[in-house]
């Protein structure tokens, strides 16, 4: 615990700089420049339950700590990121975060047409389907990229990027270098438009790795090349956009392991379109990910801690805030991945569609105050192809539908019934594949009820309620939840809510996982405390997840920016 002690005491002298910074005049500000950053601690304390069993790891308390410092002087800016996992990281973070030090850092030069960065960065071509590099420490992620970047942007109409970076894995880097390119072309001037804009991009990816020894097939390159273009136009009341990405030859990687005499290419299209006026709102968008997974270090392919992931491919559904709708969640699935006849994967085909409408207020479905309803419908299979096993060669239909993996349908609509009263009514129908998504047996149809309702007692406290259903036959079966949060102040909360598997089969299972907590804010900082039970299971933020086994323990979050 000592490392997390120095880790504080850095905290604690940096935020007293960071204040004498402030007291300080305008023109000491200017001559010394401007220091920022932020701190966040999650400290997680597991016990013994009776219901759900003896922790089975020899360490009980836990912790993930990150501070961030960025000083800019003019022109120039510099930071570091100095992260703590001690005596351990939280449960299913990655064993690679075993340490405490700087784990980032980086010094940038900036001018309007310039910008030129050394150490770790984060960068993002088009959607991130050919590259993103970024940070959810909540998943446990960070795949930034330490090396050298140059920005260039010529004109308003022109941008360009250029890297050369290895990726961050732990607090370590990568094996596979990464060389990247990116342009930006406007062209609504060059086309006359008046009331609308019209872009182009241009990327290019490589990632250089040596060839394993292992492999006796070398029917690849150590260098893999993905190549993207993509056009985007908005106008008025209508936008859209299309990309397409190609990768190069690469031996299929499945769960680590190399696929002996397997080499494939890999593509991707993104399509999207949208209309929105006062009171209506359409937005569909159609992906197609053929052998899309992209690592900087090929056996880093289906790792569970998300590591060395190069690009973005988040499951495109719809994102929900309800603890049963967070049940059975779907993830992208871009590999190629054949272990046996009936479990043949080459990707994933589907899409999802979002319509908002709000009825105006005195009509007879809007009422007073007006009535919101949104609706989602997401459909998602495999591609449908061939594989034959004896010339290890598959062959895909690029607009073929196979196997059905996920669909949904969800209905929403708030209400506000007075000043003081509004409600939440939702329905959502999951279809789910576990089979090929999560390598279990069971075919889930469920059927979600969730009806929330907020009362304001003045202008400061309000209390929330929720109640929750999922019906389903097969699976652990059928569920039932509930919240309650009591709002004091602004800055001062409480909650406490309940999920209980009443439906399972085996009554050892039929387990409440509760939690009861709050949290109290002053300026921007935050802190936090809850004590409950995790069920074991998908966490997801932005359409990416991973695993946590089910605990039962105390949390303790503090985070504070300056």
């Amino acid at each position: 615990m000592k490392k997390l002690l120095y880790l504080s005491l850095a905290l604690a002298c940096t935020v007293g700089f960071a204040q004498n910074q402030n007291q300080s005049e305008d023109e000491d500000k200017k001559d010394w420049g401007t220091l920022t950053g932020g701190f966040e601690s999650i400290v997680q304390w597991y016990n013994d339950d009776t219901g759900l069993g003896k922790f089975a790891e020899d360490e009980h308390v836990r912790s993930n700590n990150y501070l961030k410092l960025d000083y800019n002087y003019g022109n120039w800016f510099a930071g570091i990121q100095v992260e703590s996992y001690a005596p351990m990281p939280l449960l299913n973070y990655s064993p690679k975060l075993d340490d405490s030090g700087i784990a980032q850092y980086y010094a940038m030069y900036k001018t309007k047409k310039l910008e030129v960065t050394a150490g770790y960065f984060y960068e993002q071509f088009g959607s991130g389907l050919i590259l993103r590099g970024w940070e959810n420490r909540p998943l446990g992620i960070n795949n930034s990229f330490r090396g050298g970047r140059v920005k260039y942007q010529p004109s308003n109409s022109l941008a360009f990027t250029g890297m050369y970076a290895r990726q961050r894995d732990g607090f370590e880097v990568s094996e596979g270098e990464i060389f990247a390119f990116n342009s930006e072309i406007d062209l609504t001037n060059l086309f006359k438009l008046q009331t609308s804009s019209l872009s182009a991009g241009f990327s290019y990816v490589g990632r250089k790795e040596d060839i394993p020894e292992a492999v006796q097939n070398n029917d690849f390159d150590e260098m893999t090349n993905a190549f993207s273009a993509r056009l985007d136009y908005s106008g008025n009341s209508f936008y859209s956009g299309v990309e397409y990405i190609t990768k190069s030859n690469d031996i299929i990687v499945n769960s680590q392991r190399f696929i002996e005499n397997f080499v494939e290419s890999g593509n991707a299209l993104l399509v999207n379109f949208g209309y929105s006026q006062k009171g209506l709102g359409i937005d569909a968008t159609f992906r197609r990910l053929e052998n899309m997974n992209f690592f900087s270090e090929r056996e880093a392919s289906g790792n569970v801690f998300n590591e060395n992931i190069m690009n973005y491919l988040p499951g495109l559904t719809k994102q929900h805030d309800y603890l049963l709708t967070n049940i059975y969640v779907y993830q992208a699935q871009p590999a190629i991945s054949v272990p046996d006849p009936s479990l043949l994967k080459y990707g994933e085909i589907g899409g999802q569609i979002d319509l908002f409408y709000n009825f105006k207020k005195g009509t007879a479905l809007g009422g007073k105050y007006g009535t919101k309803v949104a609706l989602n419908g997401a459909y998602w299979a495999g591609l449908k192809g061939d594989f034959n096993f004896t010339d290890r060669d598959s062959e895909v239909e690029f607009f073929g539908f196979g196997q059905k993996y996920f669909s949904e349908f969800s209905m929403e609509v708030r209400k506000k019934w007075s000043r003081k009263w509004q409600s939440i009514f939702y329905y959502v129908n999951q279809y789910y594949n576990q089979r090929f998504i999560t390598d279990q047996r069971d075919i889930v149809k469920s059927n979600i009820a969730v009806v929330e309702s907020t009362y304001r007692i003045n202008s400061r406290r309000s209390i929330r309620a929720e109640l929750q259903h999922l019906w389903t036959e097969t699976d652990n079966k059928n569920w039932a939840g509930g919240t309650i949060e009591f709002n004091v102040t602004p800055r001062l909360s409480f909650y406490v809510n309940d999920i209980y598997n009443y439906g399972n089969d085996n009554e050892d299972e039929q387990i409440h996982y509760y939690n009861v907590g709050g949290s109290f804010a002053r300026g921007a900082t935050r802190f936090a405390v809850n004590y409950g039970r995790q069920r074991g299971g998908l966490v997801c933020v932005g359409g990416v997840c991973r695993f946590v086994p089910q605990s039962t323990g105390v949390t303790f979050n503090i985070t504070t920016a300056f």
